[in-house]
């Protein structure tokens, strides 16, 4: 008789452990999420005094992670880009648009010192 419930037992815990690795995997499979915002800076000085201190931490609390944010741009083909453009990456497409969600009132900020062209991307899934 105890044995019969060992069984049981161990099938119900190696059922449970299988379901939450599937849910785990699954979750890891979700493709990221990519913000690239072209930006033609035209008061660099007033852009990083009143801008950035207050775009930055809501990036940040929205688990962005800057992969690219100003610097050198080369063009290959077409228009140039502006003079400085911010690639983010989330963990989800998804997460890209709630950042978006609380960090769009913040452009009339930006607007005071640059030209903004801002979109999201799904990243290719892994």
């Amino acid at each position: 008789m105890q044995t019969k419930y060992t069984v049981i037992l161990s099938l119900a815990t190696g059922f449970a452990l299988g379901a939450a690795t599937i849910q785990i995997l699954h979750a890891q499979a979700k493709p990221p999420g990519y913000v690239i915002a072209e930006v033609n800076v035209k008061d660099p000085d007033g852009y990083k005094k009143d801008f950035l201190p207050v775009i930055v931490p809501i990036i940040q609390a929205e688990g962005g992670d800057y992969l690219a944010a100003g610097g050198q741009t080369v063009s290959f083909m077409g228009t140039p880009p502006p003079n400085r453009v911010v690639i983010v990456q989330y963990e989800s497409l998804s997460k890209a648009q709630e950042w978006w969600g609380k960090a769009k009132d913040t452009l009339s900020i930006g607007e005071k010192y640059a030209e903004f062209t801002i979109y999201a991307v799904e990243g290719a899934s892994p």
